[in-house]
C-alpha cells in the first residue's frame, strides 16, 4: 500500500444511469430538502416559543427535529448542485468532513428515539417518580454516555477511512458514504469493515434492543392496567412508526452495500439516499400529527403567520 498512489479527489457519480433524465431528480429532491427544512424548523420553534411545551418528551421531539433540520444540510445541498450542473468532484478532506457529520447526525436519529422510550418507560411504569427521573440532572447519566458513544465510533472509522490508500477515485453515490468510500480503496480494509460493523453494532442495533426492551416493559405494564391503557397506546405508537420507518429504510440500505447481489446501483443509491431524507421529511409531520398539543400549537401558529401575511399584504 505504501507504493500505491493514493486518490485525493473523487467524483460521484449517483443516479448516473438515467444519463439526460438525471437533472429531473433535482425536483423531488429540491422539495424533499425544503418540507425537511420547512417541518422541521416549525417544529423546534413552536416547541421552543410554547412555554406549556416545556416539557421533557416534547423537549426531545424539537431535539430529533434539530438533528433531522441538520442531517440534510450536509448532502442535499451537493446532491442537487450536482443535478442541475452536473458538478461532481469532491475532495478527500471534503468528502471525509461531509460523512462524519452524516453518520453523527444520522447515529442520534436512533438515540433519540432510545431517550424518547425511557421517558415513556418512566411516565408509564413509574409515573410518581416521572418528574425527578426525567430531571436534567438525573437524565444526564443517559445523555452523556450514549453521546460519547456516537461521537467515539464514528470519529473512529472516519479516521481509518481517511488513513486508506485509494486506487479509484469513482465513487457510485451521491454523498460520501462510509463503505461507498471504503470499497475504492487498495489492500486490505477488513479493519474498515469490522469498524463499521462495530458503529452499526453498538449504535442502531443497540438502540433497537433498548428501545424494544423499553416498549415490552411498557405493554406488559399497559395490559396489567387498563386505567391509562389507551392514552399510553397512542403516546407510545407514534415513537414505534417512526422506529420501524427507520431502520427499515436503513436495513435497507445496509443491505445494499453488504449483499452481493444484481440490484442496479441506481436502486442502491435510492435507498441510500433515502434512509438519511426521508424520516427528516416523514418524522417532523407524523410528531405533528399524532401529537395533540404539538399539533395545536403549529396550527395556531401557521394561522398567525398567514394573518400576518395577509396584514402586510
Amino acid at each position: 500500500m505504501q507504493n500505491v498512489s493514493s486518490h485525493k479527489h473523487f467524483i460521484l457519480t449517483g443516479f448516473q444511469e438515467l444519463g439526460e433524465l438525471r437533472p429531473v431528480l433535482f425536483v423531488p429532491f429540491f422539495l424533499m430538502f425544503i418540507v425537511a427544512l420547512l417541518a422541521n424548523s416549525l417544529l423546534v420553534y413552536v416547541v421552543i416559543s410554547q412555554r406549556s411545551l416545556h416539557q421533557p418528551m416534547s423537549i426531545l421531539i424539537a431535539g430529533m427535529a434539530c438533528v433531522e433540520l441538520c442531517l440534510p444540510v450536509f448532502f442535499v445541498p451537493n446532491m442537487l448542485l450536482s443535478f442541475l450542473f452536473d458538478w461532481k468532484g469532491i475532495s478527500l478532506i471534503g468528502c471525509l468532513v461531509q460523512m462524519h457529520f452524516i453518520h453523527f447526525f444520522g447515529a442520534f436519529q436512533t438515540t433519540f428515539l432510545v431517550w424518547m422510550a425511557l421517558d415513556r418507560y418512566f411516565a408509564i411504569c413509574t409515573p410518581l417518580c416521572y418528574h425527578e427521573l426525567m430531571s436534567l440532572q438525573r437524565f444526564l447519566k443517559f445523555i452523556i454516555p450514549l453521546a460519547v458513544r456516537n461521537m467515539l465510533l464514528i470519529t473512529l472509522f472516519v479516521s481509518l477511512a481517511g488513513k486508506l490508500s485509494f486506487c479509484r477515485n469513482v465513487m457510485s453515490h451521491c454523498f460520501c458514504e462510509h463503505m461507498a468510500l471504503v470499497e475504492l480503496a487498495c489492500g486490505n480494509t477488513k479493519i474498515n469493515s469490522l469498524a463499521g460493523l462495530m458503529a452499526i453494532f453498538f449504535i442502531p442495533v443497540f438502540d433497537f434492543f433498548v428501545i424494544t426492551a423499553s416498549y415490552v416493559v411498557i405493554f406488559s405494564s399497559v395490559l396489567r392496567s387498563s386505567s391509562s391503557g389507551v392514552k399510553a397506546l397512542h403516546t407510545c405508537i407514534t415513537h414505534i412508526i417512526v422506529l420501524t420507518f427507520s431502520l427499515t429504510l436503513a436495513l435497507i440500505a445496509f443491505l445494499s452495500y453488504r449483499v452481493k447481489s444484481g440490484l442496479p446501483e441506481a436502486i442502491r443509491v435510492f435507498f441510500s439516499t433515502m434512509y438519511l431524507l426521508f424520516p427528516s421529511c416523514f418524522n417532523p409531520i407524523i410528531y405533528g400529527i399524532r401529537t395533540t398539543e404539538i399539533r395545536q400549537h403549529m396550527q395556531k401558529t401557521l394561522t398567525h403567520w398567514r394573518h400576518l401575511f395577509q396584514v402586510v399584504h
